[in-house]
């Protein structure tokens, strides 16, 4: 299942900032609950194998079915498996409507997505886990246009996202390089969720 509740429980939980803005932890840097400030028991190479993974699949908002079907098409490529998984996920229109600043957060852009406001290259897609191209274009559908909560998204932007292109007046978007690494965060190891699930296959 998709973890649908408090982002910033989970964030202090897993000691990582799943919006990537480091305002969860900027506070209180510590577990949640009455023991958050206790220290942790010495944690299993399992252990920490499964917390990279929880980092990466809560920060896009994946669930562990989807999550892994990813995993297992990275694993076919020629690239580094890790850096191909990152990317793939990357690649998803719900994230890249997030990239693009149409929505404050992945779980708002996933929500543009299933309630039809979306076109990718000028059709309606309502898949948030439909995976794009380079060169895809993603606009607002016409008739959502005046939706207000994508035009507060766009004023609180600031930050240009180097592999997509935004217009803000035309409210389109355009896919234009595949993802580096030393673009997305440093604080995730990606060879041990490939070991984590090199343990399961």
């Amino acid at each position: 299942m998709r973890y649908t509740g408090p982002v910033w429980k989970k964030s202090r939980r897993l000691g990582f900032s799943i919006l990537e803005t480091g305002k969860e932890l900027a506070k209180r840097p510590y577990g949640p609950g009455q023991h958050g400030r206790s220290r942790r028991r010495k944690q299993s190479e399992y252990g920490k194998q499964l917390i990279e993974k929880q980092k990466l699949r809560h920060m896009y908002g994946v669930n562990e079915r989807q999550f892994r079907r990813l995993f297992m098409i990275a694993l076919k490529s020629k690239e580094v498996t890790g850096l191909a998984f990152m990317k793939l996920l990357e690649s998803r229109v719900d994230n890249l409507v997030y990239r693009m600043g149409f929505a404050r957060t992945r779980r708002g852009a996933r929500q543009l997505v299933n309630h039809g406001h979306v076109e990718v290259n000028g059709k309606k897609l309502d898949i948030p886990s439909a995976l794009l191209q380079v060169g895809d274009v993603i606009s607002i559908k016409e008739s959502s246009r005046g939706l207000k909560v994508i035009k507060e998204s766009l004023a609180s932007t600031n930050a240009k996202i180097g592999w997509v292109e935004v217009d803000p007046e035309k409210l389109s978007g355009k896919y234009i390089r595949e993802v580096e690494r030393k673009e997305l965060p440093q604080d995730i190891s990606e060879s041990e969720i490939v070991e984590y699930y090199n343990r399961l296959l």
